[in-house]
């Protein structure tokens, strides 16, 4: 089990809470520690986001069980009823994330009768909130989160981990059951890169110069995604048409391997520019041009003598699939060219990463 960073800023927001709490001498310092850990977010801008519609729950919450509690008085029957209601509002409201903390001070308030109860309502209230505030602080100040070289190490990890397949399912070096299991395992792995691209893309910028270049770099990080996307639909073509592919003329065989490796090379070159290892190749795009019309001349040759209607129509979707990746793979390095020619000093993305 690998220990991140959002662990570590849990616990550090809880001990803050309970410290800040008994400092100030607020009584149950213990629904302070509570209300820190629903307040935790994995980037500064969400945490930003979740405290506003955490105070504004804990004050409906707050509001709520003190107007029952001094009509009812405080008792099992109105937490459980205080809370339905309040559960209610908060969906009515469209912010049902932040139930877990009105409920939380709906039961700090009313779970102990007190002879000055409007006191005893503002101080749990004030108690809750502290909470809030020490995660937003943690968030703020400790171990922030670095999305940009995260983003830049997984973008490689996983296309590079796609790559490698191509090539083994190409010389028919795979276990069928085996890449089919790990298909499904980068699916899930570009998933999540997409999660941190999001992560990535809330992070605010604050000086007009750094936010011009994120913007740039947000547009590079997306075609990258969408090319290793490009790449991930060619194997899963590939593994699909494994077996057709292997009876195709031999000649149409060579000159698709021929043209899908260098496409791999090509996109290897583009990812070692990215992260500042090797200099731009002009000749990329016109050899990417020469083996598409040796593929396509192969195709409409082989065509001819192709008496199977289904093997033809399966070397179309193959090379459907080589054409789209191969188009993606363009955009991408006129991308990664152009931010590397206006943006030198920014050009070198890191790849380290303190997990």
């Amino acid at each position: 089990m690998k220990l991140g960073a959002r662990i570590f800023k849990t616990g550090i927001a809880i001990t803050l809470a309970l410290y800040l709490a008994s400092w100030i001498g607020l009584p149950s310092p213990i629904f302070a520690g509570i209300a820190a850990i629903f307040a935790i977010q994995p980037s500064i801008y969400r945490s930003f986001l979740i405290i506003i519609d955490q105070v504004q729950a804990n004050i409906i919450g707050a509001v709520i069980a003190t107007v029952f509690g001094l009509i009812f008085g405080p008792s099992p029957i109105m937490i459980g009823l205080t809370a339905v209601i309040v559960i209610t509002i908060m969906l009515k409201l469209k912010i049902e994330h932040t139930i877990s903390i009105a409920l939380v001070t709906v039961i700090a308030i009313l779970e102990t009768p007190g002879n000055s109860f409007l006191t005893f309502a503002l101080i749990r209230t004030s108690t809750v909130i502290l909470g809030v505030l020490s995660s937003f602080i943690v968030n703020l100040v400790f171990l922030p989160p670095k999305y940009e070289t995260k983003l830049t190490h997984h973008t490689v990890e996983y296309t590079d981990e796609i790559m490698k397949w191509i090539r083994l399912t190409m010389r028919q070096s795979t276990e069928h059951s085996i890449l089919k299991e790990d298909i499904e395992k980068l699916k899930e792995k570009m998933m999540k890169l997409d999660h941190t691209y999001l992560l990535y893309k809330e992070e605010r910028s604050y000086f007009k110069k750094t936010t011009y270049v994120k913007s740039r770099k947000l547009v590079l990080f997306r075609q990258a995604i969408i090319t290793a996307n490009r790449a991930l639909d060619t194997l899963k073509k590939l593994h699909r048409y494994e077996n057709e592919i292997y009876h195709m003329p031999e000649e149409f065989q060579e000159t698709l391997t021929e043209e899908i490796d260098y496409l791999l090379h090509w996109h290897e070159r583009i990812l070692m520019r990215t992260v500042g290892k090797i200099k731009p190749h002009d000749d990329d795009a016109e050899e990417s041009i020469r083996y598409k019309q040796l593929l396509t001349k192969s195709f409409l040759k082989n065509q001819q003598n192709c008496e199977d209607e289904l093997l033809d129509y399966n070397m179309l979707s193959i090379m459907a699939a080589v054409a789209e990746y191969r188009e993606q793979l363009e955009h991408l390095d006129t991308l990664i060219t152009s931010f590397q020619t206006y943006h030198p000093k920014d050009s070198e993305l890191e790849t380290d990463e303190d997990e």
